[in-house]
């Protein structure tokens, strides 16, 4: 921080390969803190997830990141400038609040929200067109969004976020109400988006997508984010399990478990220690376990989500997850 300005200084460095940077961004709503001291960081390329139950701050850090609100404390670049709104025609955004006008066209809608982003509108009702009959949807070009169902409603909006062709792409709780089948047309997309260069990040409160998308998370909680970088060492956080099934129950192997180890039915179950398997394995065939028997299981994106965040933290984000599927 500039003690002259109260401002934080960045250096060029740190932020050439950032689409997005965030420190210490801060949000109060009546006095209330609703995000306490969120960092975030997304390289360019990624997809990026922020994980968290309903109510954890996750709308309002990606709110401030897009500048439609401002923090009260903290500091943000986006796609390279302080002002997010100096890039907006940059970025688009699909918000967790879906509305399009009902009696417009669906290809109609497409290019208006292409318009609203700098796209002129006669470009952006022909590309619009082509995007519907791209991702399926070619017999409803001319149809009146009050005459599509919810799901191809949900598509045109997501279509209208794309449109102008955008370099950055945030995603406010994408997956919530779409049935199984549009949740993996979308993971499609996401990824196809990536491979074309294009930044994206998005909110969910269920986990299995960030961990099928995402190389970086950051976890909030409470307004907080206590865990931000890769999925691979949120995982790593915690020891990866053997299950070991032995045809001999005694002998001199026994000494080989660790104290934690637990009995479970023909199986032992405990963490890998800390020297890894092929000492495990030595001392487990010099004390003749007779080894029917073992596999290794890393821990999951759930179980590094329960370690960071809570059990109700976690408890809620099932809870919310089988609300959507309901």
């Amino acid at each position: 921080m500039d003690m002259a300005t109260g401002e934080f200084s960045t250096p060029v460095e740190s932020t050439r390969n950032l689409a997005i940077e965030a420190r210490g961004l801060v949000k109060r709503f009546d006095g209330v803190l609703a995000v306490d001291g969120v960092d975030i960081a997304v390289p360019e390329g990624a997809i990026y997830g922020i994980l968290g139950p309903n109510g954890a701050g996750k709308t309002t850090s990606l709110r401030m990141l897009l500048g439609i609100i401002d923090p009260d404390e903290g500091y943000r670049r986006v796609l390279g400038a302080e002002n997010p709104q100096h890039v907006a025609r940059r970025i688009g955004y699909l918000p967790e609040e879906r509305g399009l006008y009902p009696s417009m066209k669906a290809y109609e809608a497409i290019g208006f929200m292409g318009a609203l982003r700098g796209l002129p509108l006669k470009q952006g009702r022909a590309r619009g067109k082509i995007l519907m009959e791209e991702h399926g949807l070619g017999h409803a070009v001319d149809k009146q969004i009050r005459q599509l169902s919810k799901g191809m409603a949900q598509t045109v909006q997501l279509l209208g976020t794309l449109v102008h062709e955008p370099k950055l792409v945030v995603f406010d709780e994408p997956f919530s109400g779409l049935d199984a089948i549009n949740q993996g047309k979308l993971e499609g997309l996401i990824r196809g988006l990536a491979e074309k260069g294009t930044t994206v990040i998005f909110s969910t409160h269920v986990i299995a997508h960030a961990e099928r998308l995402c190389e970086n998370i950051a976890i909030i909680a409470g307004g907080k984010v206590p865990y931000a970088g890769s999925v691979e060492e949120a995982r790593d956080r915690i020891p990866a399990q053997v299950r070991l099934e032995t045809r001999n129950s005694e002998g001199p192997w026994r000494s080989a478990l660790p104290s934690s180890a637990r009995r479970n039915g023909a199986f032992w179950d405990f963490p890998l220690p800390d020297s890894g398997v092929e000492p495990l394995l030595k001392a487990l065939i010099e004390g003749d376990a007779g080894i029917q028997s073992l596999s290794i299981e890393r821990a999951g994106l759930h179980d590094a989500f329960v370690a960071i965040a809570g059990e109700a933290a976690a408890r809620d984000m099932v809870t919310q997850g089988a609300g959507d599927a309901a």
